[in-house]
């Protein structure tokens, strides 16, 4: 069973930058489409970004263009998510997610998940 560990979380002020890491175990990292996900307070968990298992093509909402970018290192077992030029409204947990299947775009989608980190960017 994969396990997924996030980090990288933390406060920053608006306008600042911030990479989340996500660490898989096992040997079939390389098979995963991976994804972020979000979920603010009060509000539906949201696909931020996602990658194949290819390192392309990738996906980012339309919220974050421009400003988030989604990475993947294979031979570190490990998925990025850089967010530059945060602000208040982008504040919210952060969760690491898998899977093997063709589709990739909705919540559902995911079978694996992990813990999530907390990202507060303040105004």
């Amino acid at each position: 069973q994969v396990q997924l560990v996030e980090s990288g979380g933390g406060l920053v002020q608006a306008g600042g930058s911030l990479r989340l890491s996500c660490a898989a175990s096992g040997r079939t990292f390389s098979r995963l489409t991976m994804g972020w996900f979000r979920r603010a307070p009060g509000k539906e968990r949201d696909l931020v970004a996602s990658i194949r298992w290819g390192g392309g093509p990738t996906y980012l909402a339309d919220s974050v263009k421009g400003r988030f970018t989604i990475s993947r290192d294979n031979a570190k077992n490990t998925v990025y998510l850089q967010m530059n030029n945060l602000k208040p409204e982008d504040t919210a947990v952060y969760y690491c997610a898998a899977t093997y299947g063709s589709s990739w775009l909705g919540e559902r989608d995911y079978a694996l998940w992990g813990q999530g980190t907390q990202v507060t960017v303040s105004s």
